[in-house]
């Protein structure tokens, strides 16, 4: 108030011509000034720290975004081909594509009725013949040779796996065993979407934990081990599906399907049942959390004993992990 009252005492000072410093009349408005750069800084600290807590939640977890045309971001060696390869037949797709419509738009303009009263009784041509006999031989070559390739690494892991599970599908569940020397065996649920049950399980940050994905007990595996996956169903046909790893088999009741993956980045990765299986095919999330060998071990060795307790202890240590890592950034 008593800036307010000398800056208004100034200027009323220079209306009647009385001289007045110059930093008398500046004064206010520069301690205003001092005042709005605080609170701007202020905001500003807080719109950073809210931005790097919404950036290290997004990294957290591989999930389908809104409005989202391309794949997951890729965390194994074979979605990386993947991704390339869908790439790579875009350059032969369309061109294919923008050919086709143009040969059509110019035979509707040239051989219109207006225009060709007296159509062609031509029934061949042994040029055009040849060439959209062998154009298509030679396009489908150069597609062909890759596709075998990444088929075969696809079913040929690189070395043996280090770690087996087996995944059976349930209507509308999946069931896990660690196939070690002590088997770890449990269900996977999809998290009831309420405040009490995300406040128990720990999983209320709906940008990590998001609604129809989130599930109560994830699959842990080490970062950088080759995971083997057998894949089955206990009643009817499911799929064991993850976008950002690139696997996708059928689970199918008395059949077991082997897929392999090797994650090569920790975090969270979200999948789901891609087999119509039933009324609750949309709510039969994967997901499966990627951690250090030390974090694994542990796990491991606590969930023998109490699966829940060494799942919320998990949790704690990445959260406080990420904590650390942001406030070195």
């Amino acid at each position: 108030m008593r800036l307010d009252t000398e800056y208004g005492l100034n200027l009323r000072r220079r209306a009647t011509g009385i001289p007045v410093a110059r930093t008398a009349i500046l004064g206010a408005p520069s301690a205003w000034n001092r005042e709005t750069m605080k609170a701007m800084k202020k905001f500003l600290a807080s719109a950073g720290a809210a931005a790097v807590s919404f950036v290290s939640s997004a990294a957290f977890a591989a999930q389908p975004e809104p409005w989202q045309t391309r794949f997951q971001p890729a965390v194994t060696d074979i979605m990386r081909q993947t991704t390339w390869f869908e790439q790579y037949t875009l350059w032969f797709i369309v061109p294919i594509t923008l050919l086709v419509l143009v040969l059509l738009a110019y035979c509707i303009w040239k051989f219109r009725e207006s225009a060709n009263p007296v159509p062609s009784r031509t029934s061949h041509n042994t040029l055009i013949e040849v060439i959209w006999t062998i154009g298509p031989v030679i396009v489908l070559l150069f597609i062909a040779v890759p596709s075998f390739q990444l088929l075969t690494a696809q079913y040929t892991p690189p070395e043996e796996p280090a770690l087996t599970l087996k995944a059976t599908g349930n209507q509308w569940n999946w069931d896990y065993e660690y196939q070690i020397e002590e088997p770890l065996s449990f269900n996977s649920a999809m998290l009831p979407d309420t405040p009490e049950d995300r406040k128990a399980a720990g999983k209320e940050d709906r940008a990590a934990y998001p609604r129809l994905l989130a599930v109560d007990n994830e699959v842990v595996v080490p970062v950088n081990t080759t995971v083997r996956v057998l894949v089955t169903a206990s009643d009817v046909m499911h799929a064991f599906a993850m976008p950002a790893f690139g696997i996708k088999t059928d689970a199918v009741p008395g059949r077991i399907n082997e897929v392999w993956f090797k994650a090569e980045k920790e975090g969270l990765y979200y999948g789901q049942c891609s087999e119509l299986c039933g009324k609750d095919h949309a709510f039969m999330p994967i997901a499966i959390r990627v951690v250090t060998d030390e974090q694994y071990n542990t796990w491991l060795t606590a969930a023998k004993a109490d699966l829940a307790g060494a799942n919320r202890a998990l949790m704690a240590a990445i959260d406080g992990a990420n904590k650390v890592a942001s406030a070195g950034n």
